[in-house]
């Protein structure tokens, strides 16, 4: 199925208009998502994308949602092109899909689709993504040592959830008998199906309005204007290779094995390549990385990142499948960012975040003043789970933020999720009033010190939850033993850590990922993620913000407050 190559020229004016237009469309879509749904890690965390889609796949627009599902879902869209049930499309259809090898992003990210009927004829799709709790893996929530992808739960390859406008009762009936929170599942479905039916008529209205030809001729104009940006950026890029390699603690099951990753960023004009070649070979767990839908997207988030910012940009690019043109990936069959099926790819997350942070550092020799030092560049996933005493299992999704390094002109943000992910928190109130846990500490941590520099790094956060009731935690992270690089003469940030403790005080460091852990009731798990590089020569950095930090990090709790106020009255 393709579309006709359209040649409308629109006028600048109407171009303005169709920008808006469309980007409004992807941003209701995404509202109503969010607003409509259940789960936290939806409803709060905002853990989703939406956009329209021609019929060649190419991304018209897109949501402001996580980075994480910027780019991945043309995947989708061309692997349910060669599952879709039935073979065609009808007015009418609502489709399913989240198969890791047909281009989903991962399993628990469901990916709703809605074809986009005008005057009898298929014109585009609205689509949406979103991350749900529990989709009946092996543990509850997340899941990371298991032998293949089928033990990551529900696998939905092009089905129709609705035919024609006829809703599938056998489906449904399907995913209430194999989540563990089957109403919060199909609940949030619901909420995608409305996001996405609304984004369908939506795009009908304009239709109406301006018609075919203007529409989608000013489509084309803004992915041909959004590639020129891009295009213009990488010019400013010597010709060259750069390269730049770390490592992955491990898999997850096989301990004490680091995992290489090597990225070699290949620029030639105005295109550039990230090749993968030399990273890890696929592992026997769940952290491998679906290459369509996660590894691809996470190298159009980093060059987006570094080049496109808005604030070092004088216009504001159209976020477009026009983004993601120049750019290449390349990672060998049978690798962790590339594997072959049928092995397991749920526990994707850390890897792409360490990735992009090697391409920064690949190109910060030659892009100073558009990369960072070393950034926490790992993702705290964890899946709290227990027993009602109904029998029901109730799960909770939560993502703890990392930290930047140091940048060029200011020191690197706190407890701030990265690089490939701008998850909201959960309040820890609703925690509380929904699950029977407590958070315990939420803060900035105060037992090391980030990298120095005339730009510091950021701090990373601490947080303790605590479970009431006997329980399972599952958790995914990294950074135990890389540091996060120092830049330009910053010294190194420090790696993270994670501890279990019971009621009666014992605590245990373990590793960044376990799966299904057992803890008794008052026990729980303390995360305190990796603090961020140093930007810089720290001998340049004032020495009133030298002692600002010693306060907040070091100093008694007593001298602190002192010291501050005396700061304070000082300014």
């Amino acid at each position: 199925m393709k579309a006709t190559q359209n040649t409308t020229k629109v006028d600048p004016i109407t171009l303005q208009v169709m920008s808006g237009a469309l980007h409004t469309i992807a941003e209701e879509m995404a509202h109503v998502l969010y607003r409509m749904s259940f789960s936290s890690i939806i409803r709060e965390s905002q853990d989703i994308g939406a956009g329209l889609f021609d019929l060649d796949f190419n991304t018209m627009t897109e949501s402001e949602g996580s980075p994480l599902h910027i780019g991945s879902i043309p995947g989708y869209l061309r692997g349910i092109a060669q599952c879709l049930q039935g073979g065609q499309w009808h007015d009418g259809d609502v489709v399913i899909h989240n198969h890791p090898y047909y281009g989903a992003s991962h399993s628990p990210d469901l990916c709703i689709v809605v074809p986009i009927f005008w005057h009898g004829e298929l014109a585009a799709f609205a689509v949406n993504t979103a991350h749900h709790v529990d989709i009946g893996a092996a543990t509850p929530g997340l899941i990371i040592d298991v032998p293949d992808v089928f033990a990551e739960g529900m696998l939905f390859a092009g089905i129709k959830l609705y035919e024609q406008g006829k809703r599938n009762e056998g489906i449904w009936q399907f995913i209430s008998h194999n989540s563990r929170t089957a109403k919060q599942t199909k609940d949030d479905i619901d909420a995608q199906i409305a996001s996405a039916q609304l984004g369908a008529r939506r795009f009908q209205e304009l239709l109406e309005v301006y018609g075919k030809e203007t529409v989608f001729g000013a489509s084309a104009q803004l992915m041909d204007y959004t590639e020129s940006l891009m295009r213009s950026r990488i010019r400013e890029i010597p010709d060259g290779e750069y390269f730049a390699e770390g490592f992955l603690d491990d898999d997850g099951r096989n301990r004490d094995k680091p995992l290489p990753i090597k990225v070699c960023v290949r620029v030639t004009g105005d295109d550039v390549e990230v090749d993968l070649t030399g990273s890890s070979p696929q592992v026997p767990t769940a952290f491998n990385v679906p290459f369509e839908g996660s590894t691809k997207p996470a190298c159009y988030c980093a060059f987006r990142a570094m080049l496109t910012d808005s604030a070092l940009m004088d216009v504001k690019m159209p976020p477009n499948e026009g983004s993601f043109r120049p750019i290449k990936v390349t990672a060998p069959l049978g690798s962790i960012f590339n594997p072959i099926y049928p092995a397991a790819a749920e526990a994707r997350f850390t890897q792409c975040n360490r990735m992009i942070d090697l391409i920064i550092r690949a190109l910060s020799p030659v892009l100073p003043r558009r990369t960072t030092a070393g950034n926490s560049a790992t993702l705290s996933f964890a899946a709290y789970s227990g027993l009602k005493h109904d029998g029901d299992y109730w799960v909770f999704l939560e993502v703890n933020e990392g930290a930047y390094g140091g940048r060029p002109e200011s020191d690197g943000p706190d407890s701030i999720d990265n690089l490939m992910a701008n998850t909201r928190n959960n309040p820890i109130e609703d925690l509380g009033m929904h699950l029977p846990m407590i958070c315990e500490r939420y803060e900035l941590r105060d037992d090391v010190m980030p990298g120095a520099g005339e730009f510091r790094g950021g701090i990373g956060v601490v947080k303790t939850q605590r479970l009431l009731t006997d329980g399972f935690i599952t958790h995914e992270s990294e950074r135990h033993l890389d540091v996060p690089w120092g830049a330009f003469g910053g010294t190194s940030g420090t790696v993270g850590r994670v501890d279990i403790f019971d009621a009666h005080g014992k605590v245990e460091s373990t590793y960044a990922k376990f799966s299904n852990l057992e803890v008794k009731a008052g026990g729980g798990m303390s995360y305190y993620a990796p603090c961020g590089g140093g930007y810089g020569d720290p001998l340049k950095r004032p020495a009133i913000k030298v002692l600002k930090m010693y306060l907040m990090t070091s100093a008694p709790l007593n001298v602190r407050s002192r010291s501050m106020e005396s700061l304070l009255t000082r300014r």
